[in-house]
């Protein structure tokens, strides 16, 4: 038998990151940290119901700053899987195939995700009265 001097299966080293590869990884991380960011809801929930020393556990740690920065990339993950999800939709109605056409949707829900993040905390901050 002859043994073949290239590789059987392509590897990651061989190919240039590309704007719609990113962003399909991007989207199964942001799916796996809503499952995770889950957890943290739960947790709250389950302490509201449990009583006030509970609650004030769960409402000091998410008032840390290690408490914040889950929430806002919990945030963000909410956002960004809810806009890729519906420019998924519109490629399902057969919609945005064109080379040019992905790539200016794929920047679209990279933009709108981050935008409607900060959007989302500082009305979140407003309704709170302000304060960091």
């Amino acid at each position: 038998m002859q043994s073949d001097k290239r590789p059987l299966s392509p590897h990651l080293q061989v190919y240039k990151p590309q704007l719609t590869s990113m962003l399909s990884i991007l989207h199964r991380l942001t799916g796996v940290a809503l499952a995770a960011g889950t957890l943290l809801l739960v947790w709250w929930l389950v302490a509201a119901a449990a009583g006030p020393e509970a609650f004030g556990t769960v409402q000091a740690f998410v008032g840390s700053w290690l408490g914040r920065l889950l929430l806002l990339g919990w945030t963000f993950a909410l956002l960004y899987h809810l806009c890729n999800g519906v420019r998924h939709l519109v490629w399902d109605v057969g919609w945005g195939f064109e080379l040019t056409q992905v790539y200016a949707s794929g920047w679209i829900v990279v933009g709108a995700s981050v935008g409607l993040t900060i959007l989302v905390w500082i009305l979140g901050y407003a309704a709170r009265g302000g304060g960091i």
